[in-house]
């Protein structure tokens, strides 16, 4: 289906990106294809994580299975934030129970010279699997996929995750000049991978800043929000909405809404009420259910669920989502009841 079809315009996931009237509060999850499911599991038996998200076929069928299983009302595109940095030939590997690593750091202004700029087909792969969903989902719409450049660079400086980011904040206070063109180069990376997922038909996007929540404002807003502009600013002629989340972003949320996004998700530390207020007029949230609720009994589930419903009416449009992604061992079965209950619930 053609991502200006009527019945996709019309999908309640994007007209709450647009802060339009919705017939229900729409909602997906973040990494609802993954771990948590079975059926996942068995179709990456054997296969690495980057392999699974070079393969067309196996990007497309891991993508609709939440589709299937949940009736969310928007797929992700399954793939990796440092994806696109393997494509230009960074050598990095996504090792289980880790997340990316890169054996030789980036700490110097000669290192700059391993981050050519993404051309389309250097991801055929990605062109070729969104054609593929699109075509399968119908009017459900694909939602592309890309990190932010503040985390793929803390990724790139560290060599791998980390709880205190201190490499990336001696190169980000140390080198300024280096930061800045480093984080530039990525904007550039990241812009170009979401719009090969756009121009192939997805239907929105979603920047993702997993790390940025370990700066403060002044830092943010100095070191950080011009990059991440430039990515969101670099695909708005593609007319698709485009969502900025990133975790522990409590007090960043109003610099990231001025990045330019659509939408700006939330993660479960701040009230969605309170949220809008920080973000400001013109925009809509995404979030906030705290992942980990959902081992609770059903019936705290339910109620917390239904809190998350009651503060996004505050905000002018509200895609409901988890505060961050579905845990490993999270059961299915609650995240179905919880897409019940968030339809039935903002129907009445």
């Amino acid at each position: 289906m053609n991502a200006s079809s009527p019945a996709l315009r019309d999908a309640p996931f994007l007209r709450a990106c647009r802060r339009e009237p919705v017939p229900y509060t729409p909602v997906w999850f973040m990494r609802q294809a993954g771990r948590s499911l079975p059926e996942y599991r068995q179709v990456r038996e054997g296969v690495s994580m980057l392999d699974a998200c070079m393969r067309p076929d196996l990007i497309t069928e891991i993508t609709l299975q939440p589709v299937r299983r949940y009736g969310v009302d928007a797929a992700i595109f399954f793939s990796d934030i440092v994806l696109p940095l393997k494509a230009v030939g960074v050598d990095l590997d996504i090792k289980p129970g880790v997340g990316p690593v890169v054996p030789e750091p980036f700490r110097g202004w000669i290192d700059l010279d391993r981050l050519p700029a993404l051309e389309p087909d250097a991801v055929p792969y990605i062109t070729e699997a969104v054609r593929l969903l699109v075509a399968e989902l119908g009017p459900v719409p694909l939602i592309g996929f890309g990190g932010a450049p503040f985390t793929l660079a803390s990724y790139l400086i560290e060599g791998g995750p980390s709880r205190h980011h201190e490499h990336t904040k001696a190169l980000m206070y140390g080198a300024p000049d280096l930061f800045a063109t480093l984080l530039d180069r990525l904007a550039d990376i990241t812009a170009a991978f979401l719009r090969v997922q756009v121009e192939a038909g997805a239907s929105a996007v979603q920047l993702f800043d997993s790390w940025v929540g370990a700066l403060p404002a002044a830092d943010y807003a100095k070191y950080v929000l011009p990059a991440s502009r430039k990515v969101l600013e670099s695909i708005a002629d593609l007319g698709v909405p485009r969502i900025h989340f990133g975790v522990g972003t409590g007090e960043l949320l109003r610099l990231m809404g001025e990045a330019g996004a659509d939408v700006v998700g939330v993660d479960w530390r701040v009230p969605l009420d309170e949220a809008a207020r920080r973000i400001g007029p013109g925009k809509a949230v995404q979030g906030n259910l705290d992942p980990a609720i959902v081992f609770a009994p059903w019936e705290v589930v339910a109620e917390k669920t239904r809190e998350v419903l009651a503060a996004g009416r505050a905000a002018e449009g509200h895609i409901f989502n988890l505060g961050h992604g579905v845990l490993p061992d999270t059961d299915p079965e609650v995240l179905a009841r919880i897409v019940d209950l968030v339809h039935a619930e903002s129907a009445r």
